[in-house]
This record gives C-alpha cells, sequence and structure tokens, in this order.
C-alpha cells in the first residue's frame, strides 16, 4: 500500500498526479490540498485540515465528497500536514508520497521538510517522499544506498540535516567523495550528477537531505 498526501501548495508546482495513481494507492487532503484532488478527479480516503484556506464553498464541497474527515481548530500544536503524515505512519504502509508541500511561504516548505526526518529519529523504516514538478526529496539515516538515474531529474544533491555526517563516499558520480566529513551548512554537494545507470552513497553517522532536481 501506497500512501499519497496532499497538502495545500500552489498547484503550478504540483506534478501529473496520474503518474502517482494506481493499484493500491491511497490519498489524503490536507486542507486546501482535499480541494485541489477533487479538482483532479481524486477522491481522498479521507481528509484532516482546519480548512482555514478555503472559502465557504469549497469546504461545502468537500464535505459533500470526502467520506471521512479529521477537523482541527486553526489553533493547534502541529501543523495540517504533521496530523496527516502521523496519520499516514501509523497505517504501516509500503511507502509515503507528499505533494503540494513546497512554494509558498518558507516557513511551511522549511517545516515540511523537517517533517521527513521525524520518522528517521524514531527508527521508522518507511520511505517517506516529498514530490513538486521540479524536485524530489527525502531523507537517509546512516547506511550504504544504491540511487539509480532520472532523465527529468540528473542533478543530485546531499545535504547535512545532522551537525555531522561521518565517511561519506560517493560512487558512480561526477564528483566522487570517499570517507569524507561534512558539516552541516556545506554546499560540498551541490548538484551532483550520476555518470552511469545508477551510483551508490554511504555514510557511517548523521542524517542526510537527498534532493533530486532539474532545471
Amino acid at each position: 500500500m501506497i500512501i499519497n498526501i496532499m497538502a495545500g501548495g500552489p498547484e503550478e508546482l504540483l506534478p501529473n498526479l496520474n503518474k502517482y495513481n494506481g493499484k493500491n494507492v491511497f490519498w489524503v487532503g490536507v486542507d486546501r490540498g482535499v480541494h485541489n484532488l477533487l479538482k483532479a478527479n481524486i477522491k481522498p480516503m479521507i481528509a484532516f485540515g482546519d480548512f482555514d484556506s478555503v472559502t465557504e464553498e469549497e469546504f461545502t464541497e468537500i464535505e459533500s465528497k470526502v467520506n471521512e474527515m479529521k477537523l482541527y481548530k486553526p489553533e493547534k500544536d502541529e501543523t495540517d500536514l504533521e496530523l496527516a503524515l502521523n496519520w499516514a505512519v501509523e497505517q504501516e504502509p509500503d511507502s509515503i508520497r507528499i505533494f503540494g508541500a513546497t512554494g509558498g511561504r518558507i516557513d511551511h516548505l522549511f517545516a515540511n521538510v523537517q517533517l521527513l526526518v521525524n520518522p528517521i529519529i524514531e527508527g521508522k523504516s518507511i520511505p517517506i517522499i516529498l514530490i513538486d514538478c521540479q524536485n524530489i526529496v527525502f531523507v537517509k539515516g546512516s547506511g550504504s544506498y544504491k540511487i539509480e538515474k532520472m532523465s527529468d531529474k540528473k542533478y543530485i544533491s546531499f545535504i547535512p540535516v545532522t551537525f555531522n555526517i561521518k565517511d561519506l563516499t560517493l560512487q558512480g558520480f561526477k564528483y566522487p567523495l570517499k570517507n569524507r566529513h561534512i558539516s552541516i551548512g556545506s554546499t560540498l554537494c551541490i548538484s551532483n550528477e550520476l555518470i552511469s545507470d545508477y551510483g551508490t552513497f554511504s555514510f557511517s553517522e548523521g542524517i542526510l537531505l537527498v534532493i533530486r532536481s532539474d532545471d
């Protein structure tokens, strides 16, 4: 089972959602993201939010078309997306994909990226990926990983989330590394590229943010 979560980010930054639909895919709407899903003829199985970013008319439509809704007051400790993601993790899916979480307010963007870190810290193994029309973002804890070339996302950046990344090794990349120590704030690993069909990256300590992008 794959859970797709649609947050309320700008529509123009969304990828083609049909590419991510299919069997055993369940959609979750968050705040205005529910409205955007319905516009795309996708009915979410559940909706989360305070719905302060939709009109009364839009909210009436949402209520009439979505069977299960989790309503919250605007004054709360978690964002709507965090509430939806926590629920999704509890369902123990094979993976979680998040859409509509980029663009607009920068504080929301940083908060949404940070949400990818929490499951790593808690020892959860569910892959969580943030996707928009130009980027794919995910987080990895220490280990060794294979990464395949994508024709539409040729740039790969590795950004430290923790203060230190130890023994970072990149193989199969245009700019390889071997057992390098990378500190938070470093731009050493921005805009790398694969030189073959796949490469590997590994590190012994820390948490890395991996961003795959295209111009």
